[in-house]
């Protein structure tokens, strides 16, 4: 039995990651920053449930009470993020449809945070340059997306 268990621990291995090709350099590096922050950003909340504090922001959303409404969302937005980074690098079926739906996410995000902070804080317009790396990768994501689905690496 344990023989078996190795052998398909040894297989699985020996699997060449042939999707992982059909990513530029730069989606493979943000890959595994949004593997760590997913990581980091469930780590910190959960400190916050033991009083600790963390200022954290993201797409325009920023807190600095751990156990907030905001911090909630930004932790969500970044584990999603971190299982999306993932399901592409470890090439899963669902990750170019992940990519598709977190981008479009994100830009919607950042155009309603780059609207609704300054109405309601008074303040200058802001424009979030998260949106140039978000089109960015869906872009690449809807180019690779056929290729993806039907194994053509």
């Amino acid at each position: 039995m344990e023989q078996e268990h190795l052998n398909q621990f040894d297989e699985f291995e020996a699997q060449p990651f042939f999707r992982r090709n059909l990513l530029p350099l730069w989606m493979k590096i943000f890959c595994w920053i949004f593997i760590v922050l997913g990581v980091f950003s469930i780590l910190s909340f959960i400190c916050g449930l033991f009083g600790n504090s963390a200022d954290i922001e993201f797409y325009g959303l920023s807190t600095d009470a751990p156990l907030s409404f905001t911090s909630l969302i930004v932790t969500i937005i970044l584990t999603f993020k971190g299982f999306t980074a993932y399901s592409l690098w470890y090439e899963k079926d669902n990750a170019i449809n992940l990519v598709k739906f977190d981008s479009a996410g994100g830009i919607i995000i950042c155009i309603a945070t780059m609207i609704i902070t300054p109405v309601i804080h008074k303040g200058p317009l802001t424009f979030r340059f998260e949106i140039l790396f978000l089109l960015a990768y869906y872009t690449k994501a809807s180019k690779i997306e056929y290729a993806w689905h039907n194994k053509q690496y």
